[in-house]
């Protein structure tokens, strides 16, 4: 990840609302001294380009078939590895938010046009310790710009509880076994009789089968699973 320029820096101390005070004329100013670069490569991209044009080409498109992943019909445009790891990467472990607009154009791109018709959004819930570290939920902010793109509501509706320890570090037996902690309905909200759970990447499906589990508990009776990139053979 590049560091941040000067100009970068000041505006990042304005806090999360600094593009509504900068003028627009700054625009220009800011891409001449923090050109965009490749979140995989580090080459120059396009402005508002998550990528350079080779990492693009790189890309591994997924079909358009879903998969069954945890008896769940899943869909992703594009396999987890390369440059979507890259980006995948980016949104979650180094506070590039923008990438999640990046992901979620992708998904509005690509994914059946069945896939949306009278469904509801529902993002992967966060670990309460890694939502306070983090600062927010990747799933939920992809959720928010697939809503904007495809007019389908948000229900935010899945909580996760238990012990604070991720999926990353363990080997895939153990996490193919099930996810640490608890997901469960939200007290006091209602579920959407069809739902699109939504999330960056479906690896071992562990994280899909337990939100499953959750919202056909709670009278769910359609539920798929829609994410940027999934695991090769996933």
């Amino acid at each position: 990840m590049r560091e941040l320029s000067q100009w970068e820096f000041l505006l990042s101390a304005l806090g999360p609302d600094h593009r509504a005070m900068r003028p627009r004329w700054t625009e220009p100013l800011v891409a001449l001294l923090a050109p965009p670069l490749c979140v995989s490569c580090g080459a120059h991209a396009g402005p508002a380009e998550p990528f350079c044009r080779a990492c693009r080409v790189g890309l591994a498109w997924l079909d358009q078939c879903q998969a069954p992943v945890a008896g769940v019909p899943a869909w992703a445009p594009v396999a987890y590895a390369g440059p979507a790891r890259a980006l995948v990467g980016s949104l979650k472990f180094r506070g590039a938010r923008p990438a999640a607009a990046a992901m979620a154009s992708q998904i509005a791109a690509a994914v059946p046009a069945d896939w949306l018709q009278g469904m509801a959004l529902v993002p992967v819930p966060l670990h309460p310790a890694r939502l306070r570290s983090r600062g927010y939920n990747q799933a939920a902010l992809i959720a928010q710009q697939l809503s904007v793109a495809s007019g389908l509501a948000v229900a935010d509706c899945l909580v996760r509880d238990g012990p604070a320890t991720t999926q990353v570090g363990r080997d895939r037996t153990r996490r193919a076994t099930g996810i640490f902690g608890r997901v469960h309905v939200r007290r006091g909200t209602t579920v959407p009789p069809a739902v699109l759970l939504v999330d960056d990447v479906i690896t071992t499906g562990a994280t899909v089968a337990a939100c499953s589990d959750a919202l056909r508990s709670a009278g769910c009776f359609h539920v798929r699973a829609l994410s940027y990139a999934r695991t090769p053979g996933r």
